[in-house]
Order: structure tokens, then sequence, then C-alpha cells
């Protein structure tokens, strides 16, 4: 199962300095500076605490700690670490919840503690190193984060948390449960969304701390999503496009814009939407600068994958103060698919992990690449080094159709499988392509 959430929370403070955080390996490394920066420890510890307490009741099952250990549990002997962790998550999944969580409100308790004292004793926010607040996972192994635990991958900023985790239903649940019982982040289960997959979608766990919650380039504290456009819930977003289509060719006054990248949109759009021909979303302001005649007096719906980029592609926009109104859709195209998976949006949802995209209708709306026949399942350009993604069908990936562009293949020959030296060069497709198309 893969989850998407996307929270804004408004009453976090963050100073100049962001910390990082890394996992290697098993062991995660935190620096945090500034008493602020609390919040972002519980973050890590809310992800963290359900590997730990599903470790710990594994390891309170052994029976045989030698050579060839084994657990025992429900009248069951286990032999092998994939066996006894899929008996737990499936038999187990309500106490191992009640441990995570009962873990983490004492970790939460004990934060408060020395908050207070340190406030008590009347002394300023000094430079620490906190990492020993952190649950110790070092003893997890490396089996049950692959077979029993969620993957993820989480963007925090001080505008709130944007992420993906994969993983079984369980896992998942416990990771959703645990992020909506804390009240800094007031979740609730509309703010993730659900779609097929697993936890192989990442290679690795990863949690950074950002400026920004989605890289727009654009310092929050100069366009603050605050500004955003008013949301529209699926239904009234589609009933707005219903009265789109059914204006025809005469409506003139409102504009259908796709904020994601064409990569994106180039599998799946709504129709009769403007979708931007950009290869990155940090590329959107300047194509917002550069076409503001094309929104000038318009009322603008705006949509994305799941809501998280139109937060700020929406505020940038209402910033130049150039349209009549700006909409956003609530919860983004994830959500709108779930209410009408055979509404206005047609084609694939494109989605950042290793499954590229995911469907709710038949519709292929893109071609191949090299021989023009409907097609819309990428592939990364076979040349190594090279991170463009390519629609190109069985039958010309069997003539040796594989790469992205003419330069690419070339140099995929020339390379013949070798490892050499990485020469970063940028693709003739993205060299011919302008960086900011003028639609106006």
């Amino acid at each position: 199962m893969m989850m998407m959430m996307m929270m804004m929370i408004q009453d976090i403070t963050f100073r100049n300095s962001f910390s990082r955080s890394n996992f290697f390996g098993n062991h995660i490394f935190l620096e945090v500076f500034e008493t602020e920066y609390i919040c972002l420890i519980e973050v890590n510890a809310l992800i963290l605490f359900p590997f730990q307490s599903f470790a710990s009741f594994v390891a309170s099952k052994i029976c045989s700690a030698e050579a060839g250990a084994s657990w025992c549990c429900c009248g069951q002997t286990f032999k092998e670490h994939s066996a006894v962790h899929k008996h737990v998550a499936r038999a187990h999944a309500a106490e191992v919840q009640q441990l995570a969580q009962t873990a983490f409100q004492a970790s939460l308790s004990q934060l408060a503690e020395e908050e207070q004292t340190q406030r008590l004793n009347g002394r300023e926010a000094e430079e620490a190193d906190v990492s020993v607040w952190i649950p110790d996972v070092s003893h997890v192994p490396a089996e049950l984060i692959r077979t029993s635990s969620a993957s993820l991958q989480v963007r925090v900023a001080a505008e709130g948390i944007n992420g993906t985790v994969g993983g079984t239903a369980v896992a998942t649940d416990l990771y959703t449960r645990a992020m909506m019982s804390h009240p800094l982040f007031q979740m609730d289960r509309e703010d993730f969304k659900i779609s097929d997959g697993g936890a192989e979608c990442f290679p690795e766990l990863k949690v950074g701390v950002y400026q920004e919650i989605v890289p727009m380039g654009v310092d929050p504290d100069v366009v603050s999503y605050q500004l955003a456009g008013l949301h529209l819930d699926p239904e009234d977003f589609h009933k707005e496009v219903e009265a789109l289509l059914g204006e025809g060719d005469s409506s003139n006054d409102t504009l259908l814009l796709d904020c994601r990248n064409f990569y994106e949109s180039k599998i799946g759009q709504f129709t009769r939407c403007l979708a931007p021909n950009i290869r990155k979303f940090s590329y959107f302001p300047d194509y917002v600068d550069q076409n503001l005649e094309l929104f000038r007096d318009k009322k603008v719906l705006m949509y994305c994958t799941g809501g998280i980029r139109c937060e700020r592609a929406s505020a940038y926009l209402r910033s130049k103060d150039v349209c009549r109104e700006v909409y956003q859709l609530k919860g983004g195209i994830h959500k709108y698919l779930e209410r009408f998976p055979e509404g206005f949006y047609r084609g694939k949802l494109f989605v950042f992990d290793e499954r590229y995209a995911i469907s709710s209708n038949d519709d292929v709306i893109s071609d191949c690449s090299f021989c023009g026949r409907p097609w819309d399942r990428y592939e990364l350009c076979s040349t190594r080094f090279c991170c463009q993604l390519v629609l190109s069908c069985p039958a010309c990936r069997r003539q040796g159709h594989t790469a992205c562009c003419s330069t690419c293949q070339a140099k995929g020959r020339a390379q013949g499988g070798a490892n050499g030296p990485h020469h970063k060069e940028e693709c003739e497709c993205t060299e011919r392509r302008p960086r900011i198309p003028q639609d106006v």
C-alpha cells in the first residue's frame, strides 16, 4: 500500500539555520539547533517508534537465541525472521500499535519536562546534539524494515510536512495513526491519499529538512502558502470543470491550469487544461511572470498531484494580482480520482516513485516517442547517468530504442556497459526544449 500525506502547519517557528537528518543503514543521525526544532524530532520519532516497538515485540518472543534462533508465539514456533515478522504483523498489530503509542507519549513527556526545566533555570536555547532523544533503532534488523515496516520519503519544512509512505496495510496504518495522534499536526484521514504499492517502491528511508515543503525556488517568507487560492473539494471542482466544458470554445474567462511538469501531464490530465511544458516546478514562477497576460482577469482552476504544489503555486499567482479568482483542487488529482475515477481526468496519474504511474481509467493519451502508437508506460533512459523518462513501446524497445534522444542513444552504444567516470552532459531533448514556454 502506498500513502501520500500533505499537511501545512501554521504554528511552527524555525530560526535561520536548518538541521539535516539522514539514515545510515539502520542508524539515524540528527543534530538539532535551537529548541524550536523539537517538532522535527517528533516527526522522526513518529516514524521510528513503530519500528522499535515491532522489533521489541518480536524480540520478546525469542525462545532460542543460539545458532538457528527460533521464536515462540500463539502456540507456534517460527524458524525464520520473515515468518515471525509476518505473524506479528497479522496477529498482533493492535499490541504493537499500543506499544508504539505508549513509547512515543513517554518520549514527548520527557521532552516537555526537559524543556520546562530549562525554562525554569532561565537558560537560553543553546546548540546541542539531541540525537539521544531519538529512539535507538540500531538493533533493528534490516530484514524487519524490508519485510514488515513502511519505507518512506518525508520532506519537513516550516510550512508543514510532505511525504510518501509505502508498506503493508498494517505498517501504513500504524504510521497514519501516529501522525493523527499528535496535536501539532492536526491531521485526519483526509490528509492521506491511498494507492496500490509497497515498501519496495523506495530504496531507502529518507527524512529531510528543507526551506520549502516543495521546491518552487521562492522563499516562503516572501510568498507564503497562506496566500493560496481557495480550496474546492472534488465535487465542486468537478462541477466547475463540467461548466467549463459545457461552454465549449466560447469560454474565455476561465482557465484550467495543470501545475505539474510536462512529463506528468503528458500521460494524464484534465480535459481542456493548460499544461505548461516545463521540466521542473521551480520553473513555474518564471512561467507565470513571462505569461502574465494569459492569466489576466481570468478565473483560474488549478490542480496538481496531491494538492501540495497548488498551495505554493496559487499563492504565487495571486501575488501577481492579475487574476479575477484563483481556486485549487483540494487533495489534488488523488482525491478527485477517489471520487470520480471516470471523471474529467483522463489517462494515468504520474507518481514520483518506482511505479511512475497509477491509473483509474483505461484511457491512453500519450504516444510512443518512436513509432507514435498509443503508449504511456515510462522507463528510465537506458544511458547511464541520464535521468530522463522515455515512452518507448515494447516493439520499439526490442529494436533498441531505449534512450531519450539520439545523443543518449549514441552515448549508450559507446559506453557498451563499461563502468567509466561520470561526465554529466545535458541531453539533446532537454537542450532543445525551451526552459520557459511562451503560451500567451
